[in-house]
């Protein structure tokens, strides 16, 4: 078994590349890392490039012996521990990490309407999220409701940020990434299908518990801002989460757990 030492090796200098945003865009790559990731990729069948393993960890046995079993069918690559520290992103790795190629569609204009599953009940959007922690627990929620896909602005934070990608929990594998230029039209597509927009705004006295979440595109604000001016003039109904105490918003991710719950609520009543 060889064991790589040098950092001059061209994987280890594409895997340390694949830190990068545009490198990642170019090459339709980015990195996963620990032992639970590597699982949730290898049995959601993720198209997984190579495996990196520290050669050190590989000998203590740290990486169950079942999942070694799997992973053994992958291409392999073993590193020492030193050079495995020069490309981990986490305090306390466990010596494995993988490059897995993007579930994501970057979207023109003509090719939407094929593209986006308009057999779902509701379809949430992002209009430029940009913090890394707020897009990973967007994504794990919209998994845990049972949703497959999600349309982001080219505004939104990067959804393979190392940040993201560890937030998500395994639901980067499972939630397909639809990248729109432009969020407007691309709702105005979704309109076309007989989906209604739902956006949050303090400015109404609509509750978000007034809405049957049936055929509706949920459009979650950036942080600061909120929903972009010209998409909240195209919504058909703008929404509130009633709150008792003094704050007067919540956290972006917050509020798209409470909104997705109100859909599941809702989803198992009529199934009673």
């Amino acid at each position: 078994m060889q064991v790589i030492s040098s950092k001059d090796n061209e994987l280890i200098k594409h895997i340390k590349k694949l830190k990068d945003k545009k490198y990642r865009d170019i090459n339709n790559e980015y990195i996963i890392e620990g032992i639970k990731l590597i699982e949730e990729a290898i049995n959601e069948n993720a198209k997984i490039k190579q495996i990196v393993i520290c050669d050190d960890c590989e000998k203590t046995s740290s990486i169950p012996k079942e999942l070694m079993y799997e992973i053994a069918k992958q291409e392999c690559i073993y590193v020492t521990s030193k050079l495995f520290e020069n490309l981990t992103d986490v305090t306390n790795p466990q010596g494995i990490l993988a490059i897995v190629e993007k579930n994501t569609i970057k979207t023109k204009p003509e090719e939407e309407k094929q593209e986006i599953d308009y057999s779902q009940d509701i379809i949430v959007a992002l209009d430029n999220i940009q913090d890394p922690g707020n897009l990973g627990t967007i994504l794990r929620t919209v998994d845990s409701v049972g949703l497959n896909q999600i349309i982001v602005s080219k505004g939104t934070a990067d959804c393979y940020n190392p940040k993201v990608v560890r937030s998500t929990m395994g639901a980067i594998f499972r939630v397909k990434i639809i990248e729109c230029d432009n969020l407007k039209h691309t709702l105005e597509e979704i309109q076309k299908n007989k989906f209604e927009i739902v956006v949050t705004s303090l400015q109404t006295k609509n509750s978000i518990y007034d809405v049957k979440y049936n055929k509706k595109v949920i459009v979650i604000g950036n942080e600061a801002n909120g929903v972009e001016k010209e998409i909240q003039k195209m919504a058909d109904k703008k929404v509130k989460i009633p709150m008792l105490g003094k704050t007067e918003s919540l956290n972006a991710s917050v509020a798209t757990g409470i909104m997705l719950y109100e859909y599941v609520r809702q989803k198992l009543n009529k199934e009673i």
